[in-house]
């Protein structure tokens, strides 16, 4: 099922303008960077992560532990390449403080919540190298036009006052950011991302993600990542890796797990997620005739159109209780002067078929080339068991043939030499006889 939607979307892809709406979902999960590429109008995706986060306890104040849900909205709606999320955490936080002694306490609320839009500027395209027939090397070769990525910009606002007191950074700030994606091969995809957040604020941090992703098949991937994040206070960094599995093409689930260095410290943070997507997104597509028109529905004829109001209104009442009969025409084959109700054919009134969509054609096609295809396989291998078994009947009546001539050569062989011996035989009396008459 999996590898026949991604077949129609590799199909689509080539007569679609906007190649930001996939078949398959498309989650950024359970990595933190984020695609250049939207979701596509008419899609609304949650993509969602429970954590588990374990530091060392640091001097002064720190966060050693925190236990929480990750909720990433996702969708698009004015332009295809225009995408507006919401990123907002729900976490359990433990707050301590280490001087000479150590104090905690825990608090519960949200920890991040970021309005943003993000927009595609540039996607390159690529040679199709499958194409290629004159060289095997041509058809194989790297191409170099894949270190040029697919841009994308990030626009946000972070609604500081609404987080808990240890996570509120000065009210609302901005955040801004350059989206980057190299897809290397189709199984191999580098994403980079740079942000400058908390703008304007005592807080203001510059940060960096960058992410390998390897498809291994249809449904598993894996991914590597590597963040950096650059503070006035301290600076944080983490290294992580983790994988996904497509249950459908809706749904899909993944862990992960990141190692996290803060204040000379190394911590823990693993995750486990779920993505869902409700796709109501459609595709403009306009059908044409054989030659080349644009097919375009009948307009109903309105016969009431010219009545007054009440005369509208008992006609619409009238047809919620008359009976719907089928038109039909007479058409009279006899058109003699004579002809007293001569032979008569009923036609329907003509129906409008629309052409059936071009995925449909070809896959009727193909399913009619198959059974031919088949068929064919299944007379010829019929003809040749017929062959064989008549070559082996034949080689059978040739042996019986080689058997009987040489028994009637040995027979006749036998007949040669009795009588011969019976000459001899008779030679050798005569000359006994001979001698004794002597």
């Amino acid at each position: 099922m999996i590898k026949r939607l991604l077949f129609f979307f590799s199909f689509c892809s080539t007569i679609l303008v906007h190649a930001q709406y996939t078949e398959v979902i498309n989650s950024n999960r359970p990595g933190l960077s984020e695609s250049p590429y939207s979701v596509g109008s008419g899609v609304y995706q949650f993509e969602s992560n429970l954590f588990y986060r374990k530091v060392p306890t640091t001097e002064t104040f720190s966060n050693p532990q925190s236990i929480g849900l990750n909720l990433l909205f996702r969708t698009s709606f004015f332009f295809e390449k225009l995408e507006l999320n919401l990123n907002t955490s729900l976490s359990n936080d433990k707050i301590a403080f280490k001087n000479i002694f150590e104090s905690s306490y825990y608090k519960t609320g949200l920890s991040d919540l970021t309005l943003g839009a993000k927009y595609l500027v540039y996607a390159p395209t690529y040679e199709d190298k499958s194409k290629e027939i004159r060289s095997w090397k041509a058809r194989h070769s790297f191409d170099w036009k894949r270190w040029i990525p697919h841009v994308g910009i990030y626009a946000g606002l972070n609604f500081g006052s609404l987080l808990t007191d240890y996570y509120d950074k000065g009210g609302i700030t901005p955040k801004v950011g350059i989206l980057l994606q190299n897809e290397f091969s189709d199984k191999l995809n580098v994403i980079t991302n740079l942000y400058y957040d908390n703008i304007g604020s005592d807080y203001t941090e510059y940060s960096y993600i960058v992410t390998g992703t390897y498809n291994f098949n249809d449904y598993w991937s894996g991914f590597a990542e590597l963040q950096g994040v650059f503070e006035k206070y301290e600076n944080k960094s983490s290294i992580g890796g983790g994988a996904a599995y497509l249950l459908s093409e809706n749904i899909q689930i993944n862990a992960s797990i990141r190692a996290n260095f803060e204040r000379k410290e190394v911590g823990i943070t693993s995750g486990i997620g779920l993505s869902y997507r409700f796709d109501k997104h459609n595709d403009n597509f306009v059908e044409i005739d054989d030659y080349g028109n644009k097919i375009e529905e009948d307009k109903p004829i309105k016969y009431d159109e010219n009545r007054g109001f009440f005369g509208r209104l008992f006609s619409k009442v009238k047809k919620l209780f008359k009976k719907k009969e089928k038109r039909e025409q007479k058409v009279d084959l006899d058109i003699s002067p004579n002809n007293k109700g001569g032979e008569e054919v009923r036609t329907a009134k003509p129906r409008r078929e629309r052409q059936g969509s071009l995925v449909d054609v070809i896959s009727k096609e193909d399913k009619k080339l198959k059974k031919k295809t088949a068929k064919e396989e299944k007379k010829a291998a019929k003809k040749a068991e017929k062959e064989a078994e008549k070559e082996k009947r034949r080689q059978e009546k040739e042996k019986e043939k080689e058997a009987k001539r040489k028994e009637k050569e040995r027979l006749k062989l036998e007949k040669e030499i009795k009588k011969l011996e019976e000459e001899i035989k008779k030679e050798e009396e005569k000359e006994k006889k001979e001698k004794e008459d002597q």
